[in-house]
C-alpha cells in the first residue's frame, strides 16, 4: 500500500507541483531510461497510425474492397487509429513522469476514449470472428446473412454499446462504487490521472470488455477449426470414392494446416495482449492494490499492441493488401480510375 500514499512533503521527493500540498509523486527515471521508454512507445503509435491508416486508405479507395466483410476491418482500423492519434501519446507521457497537467475534466475524457476504443476493437475482433464463423460453417446462407444491414448493424452496435459503457463509468463515477473514500485517502492527489477501479466495477469492466468477448472467441474459433477438419476430411474421402486426384499433393492438409496457423495467431495475438492486464485489473482490489501500477502501466501497452498488430494479422496477410500496399507506395493510387484496378479474380 506504500505505492498509493501521498507524498509528504517533508521528504525530499519529486512532485508534479511543488507549490501544491497533495500534489502526486512525479516519477524520476534515468535519461537513458526515458529515451528508451519514449522510442519504443513512439514504434508502437507509430506503427499503429501508420499500419490502420493503410488498411483504411485500401478499403475505402478500390471499390473492390466495398464488401461487407471488409467494412468489418474498416471499422476496427478506424477504431485502432483513434486509439493511436488521440490516446497513446497522452498515455506515453503519464506513463513516463506520472504526472497528467491537463484538466481533470481532460483526465475523464481521455480515460473514457481508452475504455471505449479499447472495448470497441476488441468488440470488433468479435464481429470479425462471428463474420469468419458463417463464412465456414454456413457457406451456402452466409450471403443472407452477412449484407450490409447486418455489418452497419454490427459496427453500430460495437460503438455505441462501448461509448455508453465507457463514458458512463467515467463521468458517473461508477468505477468508484464503494471505495469513494479509499480513492480519495490513498489513490486521488493533483496533477494525477489514475485509472481506478472498486471490486464490483472491475470485476463487471473486465467481463464486458474482455472475457465475455474472449470467450465468445474462443468458443467461435474452436468450432471453426472442427468445421474446418471435418470439412477437408469429407473432401479427401469424396476424392477418393471419385479416385480424384488434388492439384497438389496433400493440398487439402495444407489448407487445413495453413486455417488452423491463422486461427492460432488471432486467438494466441488477442489473448497474449489482453490477458494479463484484465487478469490484473480484477484482481488487484482484491489484493488491497498491491500490484504494483509500474507492472500494470506495462500490461497497459501490452493491450495497446494489439491495436498496432491488428492491420497485419486481419490485412496485411491479405494478397488483396500486399497488392493494394504497392499502389499507394508507389504513386499509382493517385492515377485516374485507380479506384477500379481488379486487386483478386
Amino acid at each position: 500500500m506504500d505505492n498509493l500514499t501521498l507524498p509528504n512533503f517533508n521528504q525530499n521527493v519529486p512532485v508534479c507541483y511543488e507549490s501544491i500540498n497533495g500534489s502526486c509523486w512525479r516519477i524520476s527515471r534515468p535519461w537513458n531510461v526515458q529515451i528508451s521508454m519514449f522510442f519504443g512507445m513512439a514504434i508502437t503509435i507509430l506503427t499503429t497510425v501508420m499500419g490502420n491508416i493503410l488498411v483504411i486508405i485500401s478499403i475505402a479507395h478500390f471499390k473492390q474492397l466495398h464488401t461487407p466483410t471488409n467494412h468489418l476491418i474498416l471499422s476496427l482500423a478506424m477504431c485502432d487509429f483513434l486509439l493511436g492519434v488521440f490516446v497513446m501519446p497522452l498515455s506515453s507521457m503519464r506513463s513516463v513522469y506520472g504526472c497528467w497537467h491537463l484538466s481533470d475534466f481532460m483526465c475523464k475524457v481521455h480515460t473514457g476514449m481508452d475504455i471505449m476504443l479499447s472495448t470497441t476493437s476488441i468488440f470488433h475482433l468479435t464481429c470479425v470472428s462471428a463474420e469468419r464463423f458463417c463464412a465456414v460453417c454456413s457457406p451456402l446462407t452466409y450471403r443472407s446473412r452477412f449484407r450490409s444491414p447486418t455489418v452497419l448493424f454490427l459496427v453500430s452496435a460495437s460503438w455505441f454499446i462501448s461509448a455508453a459503457f465507457a463514458f458512463a463509468l467515467v463521468f458517473g463515477e461508477l468505477n468508484l462504487k464503494g471505495s469513494e473514500d479509499f480513492y480519495k485517502s490513498h489513490i486521488h492527489c493533483v496533477g494525477g490521472c489514475h485509472v481506478f477501479f472498486s471490486h464490483g466495477s472491475a470485476v463487471v469492466t473486465s467481463m464486458v470488455s474482455f472475457f465475455i468477448p474472449g470467450l465468445i472467441m474462443f468458443a467461435i474459433y474452436c468450432r471453426i477449426y472442427i468445421v474446418a477438419r471435418s470439412q477437408a476430411r469429407s473432401i479427401n474421402i469424396l476424392a477418393n470414392q471419385l479416385r480424384m486426384h488434388s492439384p497438389k499433393p496433400g493440398v487439402f492438409r495444407y489448407r487445413t494446416r495453413k486455417g488452423t496457423m491463422t486461427v492460432a495467431i488471432v486467438v494466441g495475438v488477442f489473448f497474449i495482449c489482453w490477458t494479463p492486464f484484465f487478469l490484473c485489473n480484477m484482481i488487484d482490489p482484491f489484493v488491497d492494490y498491491t500490484i504494483s501500477p509500474v507492472l500494470i502501466d506495462v500490461m497497459v501497452w501490452l493491450g495497446y499492441l494489439n491495436s498496432a498488430l491488428n492491420p497485419f494479422i486481419y490485412a496485411f496477410l491479405y494478397p488483396w493488401f500486399r497488392k493494394a500496399l504497392r499502389i499507394i507506395v508507389s504513386g499509382d493510387i493517385f492515377h485516374k480510375n485507380s479506384c477500379r484496378i481488379q486487386l483478386y479474380s
